[in-house]
């Protein structure tokens, strides 16, 4: 991180609550006149068209400031500033991605990963039945799976992603699950073809047959819909296209009496059962006791509050649509070369902010690094059938797609 100037560490201690260990008043809301105001809110190298951003994210300024800000307080007085601001941190945090999210704030636990919160909730979850994923989910859910159930049947939604529609992936939904059916895992937007499922459809096809829990990181910043009634358990690392702290996570769920804790938990309830010797009941079990015990990297975690905050100012339903703008753009603009087959559906609904493409007699990885030749960041799907992947999100603008469409055509 670029060293920040006396104005900025204020400013940044002002926002974050913690100047003299008072609480503080929020800073101002930026004034976006324009994405190019957004766009500068990320330090990302100017001579590179990140088009991969959203894999590892660039922090936007007020959550770099806020990360310097408790790094510092932590460096001066550890057990100090802990001790103090913790409890007030940490509701901050859960406060501000309730908001966001549209839920409660006492049914959010919070996670270093998406990889660590499926690990949590697989190994935790009690169901009856089978557990069915999908062929189009990625790693981690296929293999949190494995480790907690061992066999584990997967049924596939469509077979050309570009030709998806909301209609045949709902009944390949249906048609995929039964009355052993006991879990039902899906992806919201598969980063392996930017295919987006229409989840509101897909819970109300459902009906409650069984329990619903969603990987949704590639739709957490990229696309603007409550979660409530989507879903049972919604699981989300926020270091991707919200551009939250790195190795920060959370989980959402309204059904925590069927999930056990996997990690000891730090909230006050489990350590006063454990300190005066009786089990804590089943029926007790929230989100704080879900939430791993132990010591975090608290700068970033607690950092985590203005990335909420900043993208609820500029707007989820804003945000959304301008990723869906850039996105539909960089389709459009691919879909017209002539060796270009574009893996996305170029329906918004079908859609989000991941844009998977081939291009004829190329190799995904051979186009990735031939396009970094030309300065754009883009990358391979981590799955055994690889498409090039590119990904706008608010930190780009519409000349970083019209670098990445020209860069594909000399090609």
């Amino acid at each position: 991180m670029g060293r920040l100037t006396r104005k900025e560490l204020i400013a940044g201690a002002a926002a974050v609550g913690v100047v003299a260990g008072c609480g503080g008043s929020k800073k101002a809301a930026p004034d976006p006149r324009g994405w190019a105001a957004v766009k500068a809110q990320f330090p990302l190298s100017p001579d590179v068209h990140h088009l991969d951003a959203f894999v590892l994210a660039s922090h936007p300024r007020d959550v770099r400031v806020a990360i310097d800000t408790h790094r510092r307080g932590l460096d001066a007085d550890p057990n100090g500033y802990v001790r103090e601001h913790e409890a007030e941190l940490d509701k901050r945090v859960t406060d501000a991605a309730a908001r966001y999210l549209g839920v409660n704030a006492t049914d959010v636990a919070l996670t270093d990963s998406t990889t660590m919160g499926l690990g949590l909730v697989y190994r935790g979850i009690h169901v009856e039945g089978e557990a069915v994923a999908t062929e189009h989910d990625f790693y981690a859910t296929h293999e949190a799976l494995r480790l907690r159930f061992g066999r584990l049947r997967k049924i596939r939604l469509y077979d050309d992603p570009a030709n998806a529609t909301v209609e045949s992936i709902v009944e390949a939904v249906r048609s995929g699950i039964d009355s052993d059916t006991g879990l039902l895992a899906l992806t919201w937007v598969h980063s392996s073809t930017g295919v987006r499922l229409p989840l509101a459809e897909i819970a109300a096809s459902l009906s409650g047959r069984c329990l619903l829990v969603v990987d949704g990181v590639h739709a957490l910043g990229a696309v603007d819909e409550d979660v409530n009634g989507l879903c049972d358990v919604l699981v989300a690392g926020t270091h991707k296209w919200l551009g939250g702290p790195r190795g920060t996570g959370l989980i959402w769920s309204t059904q925590w009496g069927r999930l056990q804790p996997v990690i000891p938990s730090f909230a006050t309830e489990p350590y006063v059962s454990w300190l005066e010797g009786r089990p804590l009941p089943r029926a007790t079990y929230d989100a704080a006791v879900l939430t791993p015990g132990g010591f975090h990297s608290f700068e970033h975690r607690w950092a985590l509050a203005q990335a909420f905050e900043y993208q609820t100012r500029l707007g989820r339903d804003k945000v959304a649509e301008r990723i869906r703008t850039l996105a539909t753009r960089l389709k459009e603009g691919l879909a017209e070369l002539p060796k270009v087959h574009v893996v996305t559906p170029m329906s918004p609904s079908l859609s989000a902010g991941i844009v998977c493409f081939d291009v004829g007699g190329l190799r995904a990885g051979e186009v990735v690094e031939r396009l970094a030749g030309d300065k754009i960041a883009a990358s391979v799907t981590p799955y055994a059938t690889e498409h090039v992947r590119l990904g706008p999100g608010i930190w780009n603008d519409e000349a970083d797609v019209d670098a990445a469409i020209r860069a594909v055509r000399r090609l």
